[in-house]
């Protein structure tokens, strides 16, 4: 037992000898020495964020859209900041001493150990004339990344542009990859398909030492990660086709979207007025984002799917399509046109025929046949058959994707508008309303909205004989040569492929027919049939709004087409030279070498029909 006890008191003494050791060894680092203060100050550990290549995009015939372009951000970590001349850090950068103090204390706001940006998108000169002073900072050093480029200056409204993530959405579980600073795909393709071109970050450790000079990487990186390069972009756009409607548009407002109606492929697609997405990278974006902002003519607005007009006489072939399936009409009905019941800005012979009603673009026709479609029903009470007729007329509208959103690949795509019974029920009361209070629907006025979008989609749905494919902007991922799969499903209207031939029949003849509302814009002279359907929109604020769709050739179309623009008066001599002009360069891929094609392309670009739009 005495054994033990003695035993007890040496292990004892022994835990009492080696703890004073470490004591005494402790103190001599702490106190003592100098030694391991001087090389823990001489190098530290820097965790630095490796941020990815974004995703390129390119066009459908490989040619590059937006590329990626580097720049300098200068970061900021607050606890590192010892004794530096803040005056003389302003003047090098540039920035007023108020600036200064603002982003230093948004820094510490935001973490007193950990980096984030003080000044942002510096482009190459810049970081040039200020990399070797920076070593006299401590506290500040040098993150390379990348921003977009676009060498063609083209597609403004299609492609979006990227920004700063927002504090709100750094709040988001959502976006938990995300660190202020990083850049997100804010609108446009960069927005919808962010997931796929952000790639992923990587990180690398670096020894520094104290005046910020790279020792090398921390144990030979061995806990480094790679960055991942986002996925590259096929997009559908025929580059040269796009350049050409811009450059028609230049100076104009409207729309124009063309369709591949075999694939649902997005050929061009113009927003007028565009800009140049250049202005929305560097560290410029916001000051050039707030001019386009307060412009007046609204450059920001992406009309091809935000702008929701009345489709004007582009509608009456939904009505014809529509009144030949539930056999309100036949291919060979005719009705006069009788001006007492609307007025035709048409004069023409007497429309036989549907393909006549549609050549001549008769307004009293399609009141006709639109008031034989919704009074159709048999309970003899004027008010109900009228809200049945309306409603189940309606319903046939809506799987032409029209007051629907048609899932284009871009956000904040406009649904727009054909009207219910509902709705006159809340503006007029159940009764107080009838076919003369709406009858303006029948020849696309009234309230009714739709956007170029959906009006190019209808002429792929015509060209189809019925159905069509969701639109959009992006062949394919990194050269899998296939869309997403939603993009590869068919959609069928409520109408019979056996209907749409005596509609085609008419779209015909309004370019061919000597009393065709398109005949001016004609090209069947080149090889190409182009049946199409001239609108003029009716426009309290000014003079009316043109616009025309179109596809072509008939037989295997390659290209479906709508136009709209602003102010233009009569589609004819507008909207519908422009769409026969890009329908030509698509399909024989020029401009016919002859004087009335080099006219008419002069005209629609020096806006010529600007100068006779007063109706």
């Amino acid at each position: 037992m005495k054994y033990l006890e003695n035993r007890k008191y040496i292990v004892q003494a022994i835990f009492f000898i080696v703890g004073a050791v470490f004591a005494i060894k402790l103190f001599f680092i702490q106190v003592l020495s100098a030694e391991y203060k001087h090389a823990a100050d001489a190098n530290a550990i820097k965790r630095v964020i490796e941020y990815p290549f974004r995703g390129l995009i390119y066009d459908r015939k490989g040619k590059l859209l937006v590329q990626n372009t580097p720049v300098y951000d200068v970061m900021v970590v607050p606890k590192e900041i010892k004794n530096i001349d803040t005056l003389r850090f302003c003047q090098l950068f540039k920035i007023p001493l108020e600036e200064f103090r603002l982003k230093i204390k948004a820094a510490k706001a935001y973490s007193y150990v950990k980096a984030s940006p003080f000044l942002q998108r510096l482009n190459t000169e810049e970081f040039a004339s200020i990399q070797d002073n920076l070593v006299e900072f401590p506290g500040f050093y040098i993150n390379a990344r990348t921003v977009r480029g676009y060498p063609h200056q083209s597609l403004s409204h299609a492609l979006g542009y990227i920004g700063e993530i927002s504090p709100q959405k750094l709040e988001d579980s959502a976006y938990a990859v995300y660190d202020p600073g990083d850049y997100i795909g804010v609108s446009g393709i960069e927005r919808e398909y962010e997931k796929i071109l952000m790639g992923r970050k990587g990180v690398k450790y670096r020894m520094v030492n104290v005046r910020g000079i790279d020792k090398g990487s921390f144990k030979n990186g061995m806990y480094d990660t790679a960055s991942v390069a986002g996925q590259n972009l096929i997009s559908s756009i025929d580059l040269d086709l796009q350049q050409y409607a811009e450059r028609m548009l230049k100076g104009k407002r409207g729309g124009v979207v063309a369709i591949d109606p075999s694939t649902g492929e997005i050929l061009a697609f113009v927003s007028a007025p565009f800009y140049d997405p250049n202005l929305l990278t560097g560290k410029d974006l916001g000051n050039n984002y707030m001019a386009l902002l307060k412009d007046k003519s609204k450059p920001l607005l992406n009309r091809p799917i935000n702008s929701t007009n009345p489709p004007g006489s582009v509608f009456k072939l939904v009505q014809a399509l529509i009144a030949l399936q539930d056999g309100v009409i036949t291919p060979g009905t005719g009705f006069p046109c009788n001006q007492s019941l609307v007025k035709c800005a048409h004069g023409h012979p007497y429309p036989a025929s549907l393909a006549l009603g549609i050549e001549n673009s008769c307004n009293p026709y399609f009141y006709r046949v639109f008031q034989a479609e919704v009074n159709r029903g048999q309970s003899r009470n004027i008010y109900e058959d009228t809200h049945k007729g309306l409603d189940q007329w309606r319903e046939k509208v809506l799987t032409f994707g029209f007051a629907n959103k048609l899932g284009i690949d871009l956000p904040f795509e406009n649904r727009g508008i054909i009207a219910s019974s509902r709705l006159y029920d809340k503006i007029y009361g159940k009764t107080g309303w009838k076919y003369a209070t709406f009858y303006s629907l029948s020849i696309g006025q009234g309230e009714t909205g739709a956007t170029p979008l959906q009006l190019a989609n209808l002429m792929a749905i015509i060209a189809n004989r019925g159905y069509y494919y969701v639109p959009h902007l992006i062949k394919s991922i990194d050269n899998t040569h296939q869309p997403l799969s939603k993009y590869r499903e068919k959609k069928y209207v409520a109408v019979d492929p056996k209907h749409f031939e005596p509609v085609i029949q008419g779209m015909s003849q309004v370019m061919s027919s000597r009393w065709g509302t398109g005949w001016h814009a004609n090209i069947n002279h080149l090889g190409i049939e182009v049946c199409g359907k001239t609108g003029t929109v009716q426009n309290p604020h000014g003079a009316d709004h043109a616009v025309f769709a179109a596809f072509a050739p008939r037989q295997n179309p390659k290209i479906a087409i709508a136009v709209y623009i602003e102010n233009a008066g009569f589609g004819s001599t507008s909207a519908a030279p422009l769409a026969t002009l890009m329908i030509e360069k698509y399909i024989n891929g020029t401009i016919a070498d002859n004087p009335k094609r080099q006219w008419w392309e002069n005209y629609i670009e020096t806006g010529g029909f600007y100068k006779g739009a007063s109706h």
